[in-house]
């Protein structure tokens, strides 16, 4: 039943070993018209009665993973509103016929950016089949038509009010993928509204957007199929979260280190992203001598913003180092086949590929061994035949 309004919300997350309850408090902004509700739910493992303050997602945690009670829940924010999409040819089409999802996907990225690496990396691990749009750095004229300007941005295509689905934030889209393969009697519409966007500021008044659940994986109340402990799932969101807060920030101020290097990278994203394909011969000086100074500035504030060391190539083989160790000796941090920190540490170091920082790492970590490891099982998408839970 509804209860009487109120401006702030606590949301629990109960583990099945009863450990120390999650309390996550917003905003009162950003609730000032949200109900209490409580929901009654029944899971094979555990009835327990959930607390759902402010509409957002009453859950139970099962193994790491999430229960959802069959319940209404008001939406906050699940993907910026779009504008009339313009149709573009794609840059690529990746088609992988033995694994059919049943999804038309698009995907807009820069071919470099280290989050669009990460999505690539389930994307083709899993072999879906997705079409690319390479979108200008600079202009950013691909992805006018959307409110949200960072990229990825991965569209559903013949889903939703719109006629498509939008989905953003790199992390955000592989917690619903990967969801929605181990649960595919909820579509994706569903599991993005599971994810709700938080708009708010940062110590600069600049708009933040922060997305709720990113890292945790959803299902109905059915067992799960992947046969994993909870501590597995706490490795692996861990280590996910690590990724996006450590690792990716090795990446900018070691391959624009100085200004020869970082003119040096950008040409080597010129060759490999194609942009003679899709980018006027203006366009592609301007991204290339304007990016490759822009982005050494930037490889400046990072390494000052995170506290890497002096020699930046030592904070880069350290983060390597670190998580070769963790590994340890198995063949992926999932086992004996990855998981999706495997997935997001891997796609995030190929964006790096072919630039002289990575050669370098090879050269001076033990990390070349999963790295190809992985390598293979992207590229010959090893997930496909795993994927499939009915």
């Amino acid at each position: 039943m509804a209860a009487p309004i109120r401006k702030t919300f606590h949301r629990k997350f109960h583990s099945l070993s009863n450990d120390k309850s999650q309390i996550w408090q917003a905003n009162r902004d950003h609730f000032s018209k949200i109900h209490n509700r409580s929901f009654q739910t029944r899971s094979k493992f555990f009835p327990m009665r959930i607390s759902l303050k402010g509409g957002i997602l009453g859950t139970l945690t099962v193994a790491g993973a999430v229960t959802l009670g069959n319940f209404a829940q008001k939406s906050i924010r699940v993907h910026a509103a779009v504008k009339e999409r313009v149709d573009l040819k794609p840059s690529r089409e990746v088609r992988v016929p033995e694994a059919d999802y049943g999804l038309k996907l698009t995907m807009y990225q820069f071919t470099s950016c280290p989050f669009c690496c990460k999505l690539r990396s389930v994307l083709d691990y899993y072999g879906f089949s997705y079409d690319i749009i390479e979108v200008n750095s600079v202009n950013k004229k691909q992805i006018k038509w959307s409110d949200y300007k960072k990229v990825p941005i991965l569209v559903c295509e013949d889903v939703g009010k719109n006629g498509f689905l939008q989905l953003n934030d790199s992390t955000v889209i592989i917690s619903i993928l990967q969801s929605y393969l181990l649960d595919k009697s909820q579509s994706l519409e569903k599991l993005a509204s599971y994810y709700p966007a938080l708009e708010g500021q940062d110590e600069k008044g600049k708009k933040t957007i922060e997305y709720q659940n990113k890292y945790f994986l959803m299902y109905q109340q059915a067992e799960l199929t992947d046969n994993r402990t909870k501590e597995q799932y706490e490795e692996e969101r861990k280590w996910r979260r690590w990724t996006d807060s450590d690792l990716v920030h090795m990446l900018s101020p070691n391959v624009y280190r100085t200004p020869s290097e970082s003119l040096e990278t950008f040409r080597h994203f010129d060759k490999v992203g194609e942009w003679e394909k899709n980018f006027s011969s203006w366009e592609r000086t301007v991204v290339i001598y304007v990016g490759a100074s822009v982005m050494w500035v930037m490889g400046k504030i990072i390494k000052r913003k995170y506290g890497l060391k002096d020699e930046v190539r030592d904070s880069l083989y350290d983060s390597c180092r670190l998580w070769t160790k963790t590994v340890g000796k198995r063949k992926f941090l999932g086992g004996d086949k990855p998981n999706l920190a495997d997935l997001s540490v891997y796609g995030v170091l190929t964006s790096i590929e072919g630039c002289q920082a990575f050669e370098d790492t090879l050269n001076n970590t033990k990390i070349g061994p999963w790295f190809y490891r992985m390598k293979d099982a992207c590229t010959n998408h090893k997930g496909s035949s795993s994927s499939h839970h009915s």
